[in-house]
């Protein structure tokens, strides 16, 4: 699989390829569809937080506005209101790294500020362009996510996800974003309408790694995870652990999860396998070139 060093804010990195990294969403809301009202205050939010470390998350996903079918829009006010003293106090205690689920340039200029080490566009920089400016000024990582929402979207799944990308792409080069702060996440579930359309991208994942960044999943808990099972929204951790392990043997990287432990002891079987198919194939590659040479 292949292995870069994702660089991020505040003069931290983080190596991605060996391990999957879990990222921890912590929704900040009152509206989101299956933890709103839980965690939407400080104190409720940090001790989310706290109990998603210690169950192996790397990073922690601070989002203050619901991004689910319908949701209700914020002022970015507002949104700051929510976020910030989540990801100051989070900042002080340093025992973790912070993305902001944000499409907002101003609020994810005060975020990277409050400590926030990456930010995570659900718009894929497409809603305000301007945030890649401030990704590039702050050296924030740059997680841009594909949306069909509000456009038309072409038949294929993956030349879709190709012609939005690129277009995304082009705007974070344009200003100024190296490529070894980028990764991408294919947006399961934001206009993706029916079961089929989620599982073919599942499918067919491995065809992204040509645009040739890290990939992130966001599958947690979503809506074909229960068409599937027959699961609530609350029910779907295993479900969502499945279609983690699914998408690490096809090369995913990240996984934004909200259920992490499940996942991380997924993946880390997913993690052990892929090790072992590593090492027989070198071992069967040392047998091969070892009978050419005697």
């Amino acid at each position: 699989m292949t292995a870069g060093r994702w660089q991020l804010a505040h003069g931290r990195h983080l190596d991605l390829g060996r391990k999957a990294v879990v990222v921890g969403i912590l929704n900040v809301t009152p509206d989101s569809f299956s933890d709103g009202g839980l965690f939407d205050g400080p104190e409720a939010a940090l001790a989310q937080a706290r109990r998603m470390v210690g169950e192996g998350a790397r990073i922690i996903d601070v989002g203050g506005e619901s991004t689910r079918p319908g949701g209700a829009a914020i002022s970015a006010s507002e949104e700051q209101a929510r976020i910030l003293p989540v990801i100051e106090a989070l900042a002080r205690s340093g025992e973790v790294l912070i993305s902001v689920d944000t499409y907002r340039a101003e609020t994810a200029r005060l975020a990277v500020a409050a400590g926030a080490h990456i930010v995570n566009d659900v718009w894929g920089l497409q809603r305000e362009p301007d945030i890649a400016r401030v990704a590039a000024e702050t050296g924030a990582g740059l997680i841009i996510m594909h949306t069909g929402r509000d456009r038309e979207k072409l038949p294929d799944v993956i030349a879709d996800q190709f012609a939005f990308l690129e277009k995304s792409l082009e705007i974070a080069r344009r200003n100024g974003v190296a490529d070894d702060r980028i990764v991408l996440d294919p947006g399961f579930g934001f206009a993706k309408e029916t079961s089929e359309d989620n599982l073919d991208l599942m499918a067919r994942f491995a065809e992204l790694h040509a645009l040739g960044f890290p990939l992130m999943a966001g599958t947690s808990r979503k809506r074909f995870i229960g068409t599937v099972t027959g699961r609530d929204a609350a029910d779907r951790a295993a479900g969502t652990a499945a279609t983690s392990v699914i998408l690490r043997l096809k090369g995913a990287h990240l996984f934004r999860v909200h259920d992490v432990a499940i996942n991380v002891d997924a993946l880390a079987v997913a993690d052990a396998m892929l090790a072992r198919e590593t090492a027989a194939s070198a071992r069967k590659s040392e047998s091969i070139f070892g009978k050419r040479g005697a």
